[in-house]
């Protein structure tokens, strides 16, 4: 009786487990294959960029990292074979990283100018399993491009004037980076304000009382020069208003009136009129138009008169007469 209930009894136990499944295998930890590899020719140095995925192959936490092989080698006019590149292939000091994510390493370019390499880059785990090389990368090394040199930045009626000398024909990046408060914060990374064809560029998005930091990069194809800069500036208002232009005079019955062209300037604040009668010097007629018009009642029929307009800005500064008009009152 007691035999049949312990059989029983384990039956029973057996059906509550349910049945037995494959058996687990302990996870390897194989970091994941880069896949992301980047290159560019900067200056004197290739400077290579990927990332080393926080994922396994296993889809676990990387949590240890072996080592890091990055290799540069010459392309193969016979066809590339993996095993033989290789073995001919330079090795690029990376140094093991403590955790997952974004890396960057150089090497002088001297080695290689005027030749096609492969770049490829593989991942181990600590026992030095790894999920293979990334996908090769080919890259064409030509001489360095010369750095610009005499960068300079300076105030300018439209804004902040850039100019650099250049080596020859290449474009350039025009970075730039708000201070605020004037203080550098390291954190904070410049931005590309624009692309410039020629060695110059006037940055008239700046504000006055702000400080930027630029910097200046040229760039041909696939390669670039070192980043030139950066140069520390706080543009204010120093400048007049442009000279007006375009003035016209009528004569009506005991008035003169006059017009021109509005000044476009942000900065722009008020007009002055002055004149001369009979050749004599020009006078203050009017001040403080804000509008390109102007009656003058107090001309005097048959007299002979001059005017010129002068803007004045924000800053209190006053631009030179514009081009004069003559006429004579009615």
């Amino acid at each position: 009786m007691c035999g049949t209930t312990l059989v029983l009894a384990f039956t029973i136990v057996l059906q509550g487990c349910g049945s037995i499944g494959q058996p687990l295998y302990p996870a390897v930890h194989i970091p994941s294959q880069v896949g992301d590899l980047t290159v560019v020719e900067r200056g004197d140095n290739l400077d290579f960029n990927f990332t080393i995925a926080p994922l396994t192959t296993e889809g676990l936490p990387l949590k240890k990292i072996g080592e890091v092989e990055l290799l540069v080698g010459p392309n193969q006019s016979n066809g590339f074979n993996m095993a033989d590149w290789v073995k001919s292939a330079t090795r690029v000091d990376v140094p093991t990283p403590a955790n997952p994510g974004p890396v960057s390493a150089i090497i002088p370019v001297s080695k290689f100018v005027g030749s096609e390499v492969i770049v490829a880059v593989r991942v181990t785990n600590p026992k030095g399993k790894d999920a293979g090389w990334s996908p090769p990368k080919i890259f064409d090394v030509k001489a360095p491009l010369a750095d610009p040199t005499n960068f300079r930045v300076a105030a300018d009626p439209k804004g902040v004037a850039l100019t650099w000398g250049a080596a020859g024909p290449s474009q350039f990046r025009v970075l730039r980076k708000l201070l605020p408060a004037g203080k550098e914060d390291p954190q904070q990374k410049p931005v590309l304000l624009a692309t410039a064809t020629e060695p110059n560029y006037i940055d008239i998005s700046a504000e006055f009382g702000k400080t930027y930091q630029y910097s200046i990069q040229a760039v041909r194809e696939n390669i670039e020069s070192n980043v030139v800069g950066p140069e520390t500036f706080t543009p204010a208002d120093i400048f007049p208003p442009a000279v007006p232009f375009g003035l016209t005079a009528s004569a009506g019955l005991g008035t003169v009136d006059l017009a021109w062209n509005r000044n476009t300037e942000a900065t722009f604040k008020y007009y002055r009129v002055l004149r001369s009668e009979e050749g004599g010097p020009f006078v203050e007629v009017a001040s403080g138009l804000e509008g390109p018009v102007y009656s003058d009642h107090t001309a005097k029929s048959g007299k002979h008169y001059r005017y010129q307009i002068v803007a004045v800005g924000q800053n209190g500064r006053s631009s030179a007469p514009g081009e004069p008009v003559e006429i004579t009152a009615q």
